[in-house]
């Protein structure tokens, strides 16, 4: 299981990046999968905590249920647009994709289900200093940190 932690360990600059692209805003995009194996996309709040990335979902929830059943899930940060002029310092955006583990009932807030997350990929879109290329970077625990420039 790779955690938050491990991103960290690994790729310490890239993950201070993504987190706080995640950290920017409160709500998440996450995408699960449906029964019918067609996706989901829903809104969510995410902590970095001990380590971990955690989400909580509300009783009888959609995307619980999807997660119980096919723990698949991407997670979005939120996105906001390049200022025109300003391109360059457009953050970027990311994404972070795994499994959701079920850890029992929410213990702050109201009542749901918590989930932590065995992590298999985690990236960051974003433009390069001159705003002339869009730039995907990503890691994953069994390829470690790559890179692709596109125009």
């Amino acid at each position: 299981m790779t955690t938050w932690h491990d991103v960290e360990l690994a790729v310490p600059e890239f993950a201070q990046r993504v987190r706080a692209l995640f950290d920017a805003h409160r709500h998440k995009t996450i995408a699960t999968v449906r029964a019918d194996g067609a996706p989901r996309i829903s809104g969510i709040e995410a902590t970095f905590d001990d380590g971990r990335l955690a989400f909580g979902s509300m009783p009888g929830a959609r995307k619980a249920a999807d997660l119980l059943r096919d723990p698949r899930f991407a997670l979005h940060s939120a996105t906001v647009d390049p200022v025109e002029g300003a391109e360059a310092d457009w953050p970027g955006e990311a994404k972070i994709s795994g499994r959701a583990i079920p850890a029992g009932p929410l213990t702050e807030g109201p009542a749901g289900d918590s989930f932590h997350t065995d992590i298999t990929e985690v990236v960051h879109t974003h433009l390069n200093p001159e705003a002339t290329l869009l730039v995907v970077e990503w890691w994953t625990p069994a390829t470690g940190l790559r890179r692709v420039d596109r125009e």
